[in-house]
């Protein structure tokens, strides 16, 4: 097995240090570290982050290749700083069996880019009317532990509350995508001053904070846990406040482009902005931003959702909703969080590695950066400043929000238990 010196890393933010990879596993940390025959990184004081682990990534397969696949998804994902992601379950066919869970996590093994958990479907077909195989797909190979029928609400209470008690057996997690349909019919943006003068339909803040509101009662109601997933009003951000305050076992997330853009972007019509749940006002984003400072929202969480140029490319009426976001992440948290003083790097590690996959129970995953633990880690220049150019992303697709704006911060080398599957900022 390989060694590996990272020479002068400044291991979440702090002092540079050396730290010493032997086959899978940190050996050492510390400064004037040699190795015989080791291969030599020269950090430079470039930030050492654990791996970064992503609790809601689209893969698309099986059925959508066009949009991304298991391999193209995660080749994006280690350029982005992840050794772990968690794959949504709105595949074709649904990710409801032990059969489809095992075959996306089987495809992550044999790609080697970075580890996929795959996230099985709450209720058969996406239907939210019988539940799916929980149990089935938790003893799989691919040891489901969250379970979500995001892209859509569970929004029967019964079988949420059936959800709740049924993967409390294993201490798993359902994550829900709260949006009440009824008051989301024919909703193409945020409900607001936007909205109304640009005539679209309003998707109401109420329509995410009522479910929260539901759900959170009904774990503590069942004593399980429950995850929020892109928590994206000011509204659910005190829901989710009161519910902790209380004892109840909920976490919740935020994307990064719920921490940086506004709804003032539909107003070019460009359908790269239209995402579920949509872009919110800037009052939604100060108080995300706060929220995640505070830790009232866990972790950052991408919601990585490709989709092919022509879904993207035509009237905002007609187009898919959904961003890319597994390469921009970690730069959009750097200008949006620890540009702005509200987060360190270690909270970033926090929010990024360590709580999701403490939320997903990623074993190997967001672990310290300290001898004996496995090698699972990404290196970030953080003096780096470029624009994004998507004809240079690893994902199969482009829809990115960010295309042509600066950001900062670069991940140059991602370490998969020990072995590189990024190195100077190019996929081994």
């Amino acid at each position: 097995m390989s060694k590996i010196l990272i020479r002068g890393a400044k291991v979440l933010g702090g002092q540079p240090q050396d730290v010493l990879i032997d086959g899978e596993t940190i050996t050492q940390v510390g400064t004037g570290l040699t190795a015989d025959g080791a291969e030599v990184v020269e950090a430079d004081g470039k930030v050492l982050l654990p791996g970064l682990v992503d609790l809601h990534t689209h893969l698309r397969e099986p059925g959508r290749e066009d949009s991304e696949t298991v391999l193209t998804g995660t080749r994006a994902a280690a350029s982005g700083g992840y050794t772990a992601v968690f794959a949504m379950a709105n595949t074709f066919p649904v990710a409801d069996t032990a059969g489809v869970v095992e075959q996306v996590w089987r495809l992550g093994r044999e790609h080697g880019y970075c580890d996929v958990r795959p996230i099985g479907a709450v209720t058969v077909g996406l239907e939210g009317s019988k539940l799916a195989e929980l149990g089935a797909m938790h003893e799989s190979a691919a040891g489901v532990t969250v379970f979500s029928d995001d892209g859509k609400c569970v929004h029967d209470a019964v079988i949420m509350r059936r959800a709740l008690e049924y993967v409390k057996a294993f201490d798993g997690v359902v994550a829900q995508h709260a949006q009440e349909p009824r008051l989301t019919e024919g909703a193409e943006m945020n409900e607001g001053v936007v909205s109304a003068e640009l005539g679209l339909g309003g998707w109401p803040a109420v329509a995410e904070e009522s479910i929260i509101a539901r759900d959170v009662l009904l774990a503590e109601h069942v004593g399980s846990r429950v995850h929020i997933c892109h928590l994206s009003t000011a509204g659910s951000v005190e829901i989710v406040r009161w519910a902790k305050s209380r004892g109840i076992r909920v976490t919740a997330e935020v994307t990064p482009h719920h921490l940086l853009l506004t709804d003032e972007l539909v107003r070019t019509y460009n359908p790269v902005y239209k995402v579920n749940p949509p872009l919110r006002t800037e009052r939604d984003v100060m108080a995300l931003r706060e929220a995640l400072a505070d830790g009232t929202i866990d972790i950052v969480a991408t919601d990585h959702a490709p989709h092919p140029h022509e879904d993207k490319d035509c009237e905002w009426a007609a187009a898919a909703m959904g961003m890319v976001g597994l390469e921009t992440a970690l730069s959009v948290v750097q200008e949006t969080m620890v540009d702005t003083g509200l987060l360190d790097w270690a909270g970033v590690a926090d929010r990024m590695s360590f709580k999701p996959a403490q939320i997903g129970q990623a074993t190997g995953h967001g672990r310290p950066v300290s001898a004996g633990e496995p090698a699972n880690l990404t290196l970030v220049d953080t003096a780096y400043r470029g624009s994004v150019d998507p004809a240079g992303f690893a994902s199969r697709s482009r829809n990115t929000p960010y295309e042509g704006r600066e950001l900062p911060g670069r991940v140059t080398h991602t370490w998969l238990r020990g072995k590189a599957t990024l190195v100077d900022g190019k996929l081994t």
